[in-house]
């Protein structure tokens, strides 16, 4: 449970001694962090196609790399080129700032496309994502310290390397002993679209919450509602230790009509708003392909609303399923506005992580 929704707080920024690196193209500026509007994506309905057969087989186990590229890769696979951050002298502008980024699902998309003998697009490649991905081997602070601050330094093996030099500067979090983790309330929106029929989408998603099941304590709270044309609850607020209950709703899904995310990311709002304690943590979590065909398609029709609940108190983590007809850049953006993170399950072991 700690490992799976409570964030963990990693950084690794690349200073440059002699020339720093200055902000991404959808970073801030520096002096003053003020939160970008991330770009929208808009997708007609009508471009939504199906996956191919070949996807829609697709197991979860792992299998070895092809000795050569797939010349047939996912299709309808959505992603956005957020461009290169250039290099700034720091006699120009000697102060960058970033904002915590603990996503993790461009690792385990690009993990899939290898896996599946495929080249990733280089826009499905966010190297932050790949460094949060994998454990530093920072020492934990000193009990009861929020953090500790490690910082190491080398050659660039980039650019002019009798100029530039490289400094990782890492932040590790208090480590939580699982008897002290805060309690949580969770509101679980699931899609299950007819483009959710697939073992590696909705089965896997059930397989997944199965296996959260089993963490939870009897002050903790799920909900569970789902969406396909339209958006209904399929679990009211349950104490975390009911687990018959949770485990019934959770095995009765089964895939149904369209896709209207909007609808049900608002009805999911409604019941953790119902449900909320200023006490505990409060998340919604979102399990989707990012594939919405009904109703409005993009993250903006909602975006007021998820920022609205996120500065009360009530945040949103997107959790991707599915390769062929998958919105990459509708789950991050998501994640991004809801204060929460984003993260891809490619397979039962992802889930067991």
């Amino acid at each position: 449970m700690t490992a799976k929704f409570l964030v963990r707080f990693a950084l690794l920024v690349l200073v440059g001694l002699f020339s720093a690196c200055g902000p991404a193209a959808t970073a801030p500026t520096a002096e003053q962090y003020v939160e970008p509007a991330a770009p929208v994506y808009e997708q007609p309905a009508a471009e939504y196609q199906a996956a191919p057969a070949a996807a829609a087989e697709e197991g979860l186990s792992a299998q070895p790399p092809r000795s050569a590229p797939n010349d047939d890769p996912a299709d309808d696979m959505f992603f956005q080129n957020y461009g290169v951050n250039p290099m700034v002298d720091v006699e120009d502008d000697n102060l960058s700032t970033f904002a915590l980024d603990v996503d993790t699902g461009s690792y385990t998309l690009a993990r899939r496309y290898v896996t599946d003998g495929n080249i990733p697009p280089k826009d499905a490649i966010r190297v932050e994502e790949f460094v949060n991905y994998f454990e530093q081997g920072y020492p934990y602070p000193p009990e009861r310290r929020a953090f500790g601050i490690h910082i190491d330094g080398a050659p660039t093996p980039f650019g002019e390397t009798e100029r530039y030099e490289m400094m990782r500067v890492g932040i590790q979090g208090y480590a939580v002993p699982a008897d002290e983790r805060k309690d949580v309330s969770l509101t679980f929106v699931i899609d299950v679209s007819g483009s959710m029929d697939m073992e590696n989408r909705l089965e896997l998603v059930k397989r997944s919450l199965e296996l959260l099941v089993e963490q939870l304590g009897r002050r903790d709270q799920v909900s569970i509602v789902v969406y396909g044309s339209q958006a209904r609850v399929v679990l009211e607020p349950t104490r975390g230790d009911d687990q018959r209950t949770i485990l019934r709703a959770i095995r009765s899904l089964q895939p149904e009509g369209s896709t209207n995310a909007e609808a049900g990311l608002r009805l999911g709002y409604k019941m953790a708003s119902r449900a909320f304690n200023s006490e505990v943590i409060n998340r919604v979590v979102l399990c989707s392909d990012g594939v919405a065909n009904v109703g409005k398609t993009g993250a903006g029709s909602i975006w007021d609303e998820i920022e609205h609940h996120a500065s009360k108190g009530i945040t949103l983590t997107s959790i991707g399923f599915g390769m062929g007809n998958y919105n990459d850049v509708l789950m991050e953006q998501l994640a991004d506005n809801g204060d929460g993170f984003y993260a891809y399950v490619d397979d039962i072991n992802e889930a067991e992580r």
